[in-house]
């Protein structure tokens, strides 16, 4: 799932499109709706360490359910250098949690629920 900031002078919608165009190379979606709360998580020190010299501890994000638009020949994985994935696929959202890194499996498991009554 695709994730980043929000620029300044950006709104939720602009920065959920602009993001999955960076990230996957597209922005054929409608959204759904955005979260009405914000979820956050704790990166595990030794990333925070490894990666960030301990400055970055974590995030509090905004989700944004989107439906597809497209085809999946419009998912471009090298539209952006270096590219942010090396692979992509669809999987049932049940299978969701099970396939993001452990210390962010809470963090999914709360989107899910979060966006449960969308079909």
């Amino acid at each position: 799932m695709p994730q980043g900031g929000v620029d300044e002078g950006e709104d939720i919608q602009t920065a959920a499109l602009s993001e999955l165009q960076e990230e996957v190379g597209t922005n054929k979606v409608e959204i759904i709706r955005i979260a009405d709360q914000r979820i956050c998580y704790d990166v595990p020190m030794e990333l925070s360490t490894k990666h960030w010299g301990g400055k970055y501890r974590g995030q509090e994000q905004t989700w944004v359910a989107l439906r597809f638009t497209g085809v999946d020949t419009d998912i471009n994985l090298n539209s952006h250098t270096p590219p942010e994935f090396d692979a992509w696929k669809w999987i049932p959202l049940s299978e969701t949690v099970d396939a993001i890194v452990p210390f962010k499996r809470e963090t999914y498991a709360k989107v899910i629920e979060l966006f449960k009554d969308i079909k």
